[in-house]
């Protein structure tokens, strides 16, 4: 891999081609939101950790957001939950991927400590076991088990390559959904949603709900993944800034 780290014309491509990607994934609808019910997630969450770790998280943050931006306009299922989810997850995925864990943790459990404690409607307050599978998400990124999957992202062996994509795009895309999920507050809480009986209505329903969803987006884009990331290394498409930090996992 090249060290050079200034932007080539194939890096910028290549993330445009990816934020097209985004937006045209952002029309196909996979599940409704709870709570906002003319929105839906889409199959565009699938990508947004793929994009991290093919790009880099920062590069990933720019594409997702900027295919996410144009969403907004143009998909009548996108909304702004869903932008911040995937840029969070393509950051994570992005960060994982070069081993950054420690800023992941600190950054996974301030997300998970202000949607839990947000004012009022926060889960702790209401139903605080809407949070338990999202505590799981840390548990694995502290765990032994990320630490594993980091060191397993660069094989050759589809069976390891599968299990170290899973276990990071369900971390990543959980932070992702934790984020949407203090978006949802912050834009909902209380002009549009004050009653506190709805809310907890809406963190009872989701408390299985999210999990079989953030599990089964995480299983397809480790099914994707691994043909994906294996194509793009061989013909050198990987952002060239991409550079392991064993120190860090």
């Amino acid at each position: 891999m090249r060290s050079s780290k200034r932007l080539t014309t194939k890096d910028l491509a290549l993330t445009t081609c990816f934020a097209a990607l985004y937006a045209v994934l952002s029309f196909l609808p996979l599940s409704q939101l709870v709570g906002l019910f003319s929105k839906a997630i889409t199959a565009a969450t699938i990508i947004a950790p793929l994009i991290g770790m093919i790009l880099g998280a920062y590069l990933g943050v720019f594409s997702t957001f900027l295919g996410g931006l144009v969403s907004l306009f143009v998909s009548p299922f996108f909304s702004p939950s869903s932008l911040v989810a995937g840029v969070i997850s393509s950051l994570f995925a992005g960060w994982l991927y070069t081993g950054k864990r420690s800023i992941s943790v600190f950054v996974y459990s301030s997300l998970l400590f202000l949607f839990g404690f947000y004012p009022f409607v926060g889960p702790v307050w209401i139903y605080p076991y809407l949070m338990w599978f999202q505590v799981i998400g840390l548990l694995i990124l502290i765990s032994p088990l990320q630490t594993m999957a980091l060191k397993m992202l660069n094989s050759n062996i589809n069976s390891r390559l599968l299990s170290a994509l899973l276990i990071t795009s369900l971390v990543s895309t959980l932070a992702g959904q934790i984020a949407g999920s203090v978006t949802f507050e912050l834009t909902s809480w209380p002009i549009f949603l004050a009653d506190l009986n709805a809310w907890r209505a809406d963190w009872q329903v989701l408390t299985f709900l999210y999990p079989v969803e953030r599990a089964i987006i995480a299983f397809v884009a480790a099914l994707i993944g691994v043909p994906l990331l294996k194509a793009t290394k061989t013909m050198n498409m990987t952002f060239r800034f991409h550079q392991k930090r064993e120190n860090d996992i």
